[in-house]
């Protein structure tokens, strides 16, 4: 099973939907806002990939945090603070069994599926 976890409208996200629908690789789309996250999910993503790695430190929600948030950040509150606003996690995280991808690289993609 493939799942690809992100927001509809992030451009990195389309590229990636529109690199598996082109290779006809058929995968499950989780849409953060809308369908959720929960802490079981984030903290499975964690055993694979590093809490640095899923927390996006570009974007905007990001640059909203406060400093003291900012600044005393660990594995822990990063864990919160993505449940409190999926959009601070680095998009698109493919899930494919028990592998994962964060951010879309075509050359990545291709060695995964």
């Amino acid at each position: 099973m493939i799942t690809l976890y992100g927001i509809p409208n992030c451009n990195t996200v389309k590229k990636a939907r529109d690199w598996l629908e082109l290779h006809g690789i058929e995968f499950t789309f989780h849409n953060f806002r809308v369908d959720g996250l929960d802490r079981e999910t984030i903290e499975s993503w964690l055993g694979t990939v590093d809490w640095t790695i899923l927390l996006n430190k570009r974007s905007t929600s990001w640059r909203s945090l406060e400093d003291a948030t900012k600044d005393n950040i660990d594995q822990d509150s990063a864990i919160n603070e993505m449940l409190k606003s999926p959009t601070l996690i680095k998009r698109p995280v493919l899930v494919i069994n028990e592998q994962i991808l964060v951010g879309f690289n075509v050359a990545e993609y291709e060695k995964l599926v």
